[in-house]
């Protein structure tokens, strides 16, 4: 009865795993219907290719990822595909291709189209403008395609009913890191661009095995598990330091970590007859020989979403509750171990310069001096969101008592204030030794000619007119804060 009651079970919780896996080809009709409206608004010829659409995903997932795959499509319509194409010597009609894979625990979705590839050029440039790089620093072209993914930012020459805003491969970007995911951007000029999207297979139930590093205990998906094996504790040793951490197993080749570097903590293997353990993972053409401090067997988990905080961390599946209680989060180790490699690699190549870095790129601070909270807020979200810290003060006295506390880089200011109005608090501060070199900016409705005049007496910097330009003040700040940087 019992053998029969599992069977039941089993097959009961298959359906129900079943039902919620839907092919990618119901997708399919409405991708080619975005395909042809965009078609026909730029006058442009492409025809959409789908390979693998007969692949399952959790309805979740699918349902997630048809909004950034819509705006891909677009996107390489608007951005991609040439005008002209019979003058670069390529077909008049374009192409789109959609390729959907299955590894390990991902579905692999792949966006590529032949057109003329996204220019580095002018997003380096972009970037540079909006401070996302420092002027002059040597980043790989594949690196700066990854910032196309940064709000705000894009590589189109000029803003389009369809494209150009900066405000689209962000919240591809958002969707995707919500649904656990990750994207990567791989694009050679003249030839195309192809989006590389990996997403979990399921949210909901997975078979896993259970490890334990220092105190806690993970999960990892079985589906990537190829095998579990013991290695010397002397052996061990000697190829981490000896950096040798290829190892060879069932004709593949793995590479050596350890689980407790991926999660950043301090543990040491359970050594059982003078052996650790080794989980061996494989995803695609990647494989981590893991070890850990103990493992515990398999277990059938369900799969429960973290929140998009914890799920934007590279390599974190979802979390599960074990049946003694315990929360345990579900690791997802090949992208882990992806990220933690790019990291040892930037920090090799940037070496001491990064230490160097850190010492100097301090928060640049701003006061906004204003005795109208609707101008203080507005300022402050403006500048937040160009990544300085913001300090307020509501008048003249107000500011000089703040100043006590934390002396700015950069001081906004108005005129008409009570207690201590703009003139009087720029002329206390340009008496002061202390505070004199920090520079000023007024921003005041009074933009008569005897107004600028008594400013520029007093020492003030720049002088602005309300409403301002957003891009005329960022570029006033910038070039004050090179002159003290110089």
């Amino acid at each position: 009865l019992l053998v029969q009651q599992s069977r039941v079970n089993t097959e009961l919780q298959e359906g129900l795993m079943e039902t919620r896996l839907v092919t990618f080809n119901s997708l399919v009709p409405r991708l080619r219907r975005v395909l042809r409206t965009a078609s026909q608004e730029l006058d442009k010829k492409a025809k959409l290719m789908v390979h693998g659409a007969e692949g399952e995903m959790d309805k979740t997932v699918l349902e997630g990822i048809q909004a950034p795959l819509e705006h891909m499509i677009r996107n390489a319509m608007v951005h991609g595909l040439e005008a002209d194409r019979t003058a670069v010597n390529k077909p008049e009609q374009g192409q789109i291709l959609i390729d959907i894979s299955r590894e390990a625990t991902e579905v692999v979705i792949t966006v590529k189209d032949d057109g003329a590839g996204i220019n580095a050029d002018i997003l380096r440039r972009k970037a540079t403008e909006k401070g996302l790089i420092k002027k002059g620093s040597q980043i790989s072209d594949q690196d700066v395609m990854q910032l196309i993914m940064h709000s705000g930012l894009s590589a189109a020459d000029e803003v389009s009913k369809l494209a150009g805003r900066g405000v689209g491969m962000d919240v591809v970007n958002n969707e995707v890191k919500r649904l656990g995911g990750s994207i990567e951007i791989i694009s050679e000029k003249g030839v195309g661009t192809s989006f590389v999207i990996r997403l979990p297979y399921t949210l909901a139930l997975t078979q896993a095995i259970i490890v334990q590093v220092a105190d806690h205990r993970y999960a990892i998906p079985a589906s990537g598990v190829e095998g579990l094996i013991r290695m010397s504790i002397d052996e061990f040793r000697r190829r981490i330091l000896e950096n040798d951490l290829n190892y060879d197993y069932a004709g593949e080749e793995y590479q050596i970590q350890e689980l407790n570097k991926l999660l950043n903590v301090d543990s040491e293997a359970l050594v059982e007859g003078n052996q650790v353990p080794l989980v061996m993972i494989k995803s695609g053409d990647q494989g981590v020989a893991l070890r850990v401090d103990q493992t515990y067997g398999g277990r059938e988990i369900v799969v429960k979403s973290v929140g998009t905080q914890v799920a934007s961390v590279p390599g974190i599946f979802g979390a599960t509750i074990l049946g003694d209680g315990a929360v345990v989060l579900i690791l997802d180790i090949i992208p882990m171990h992806r990220a933690y490699i790019q990291k040892l690699e930037k920090l090799e190549l940037e070496g001491v310069a990064v230490e160097q870095e850190a010492e100097e790129e301090r928060v640049t601070t701003i006061m906004v001096v204003d005795d109208s909270i609707t101008m203080r807020r507005a300022g402050e979200r403006m500048l937040t969101r160009n990544d300085f810290e913001v300090l307020t003060a509501k008048d003249g006295l107000d500011a000089l008592n703040k100043l006590q506390e934390q002396i700015p880089d950069l001081m906004l200011l108005d005129i008409e204030m009570p207690r201590m109005d703009g003139f009087e608090l720029a002329t206390a501060m340009k008496q002061s030794d202390r505070f004199k070199n920090i520079p000023i900016i007024m921003i005041t409705s009074r933009t008569g000619q005897k107004h600028k005049d008594r400013a520029k007496e007093i020492g003030v910097d720049r002088y602005l007119g309300k409403p301002y330009q957003e891009l005329e003040l960022l570029d006033n700040i910038n070039d004050l804060l090179q002159l003290e940087d110089a």
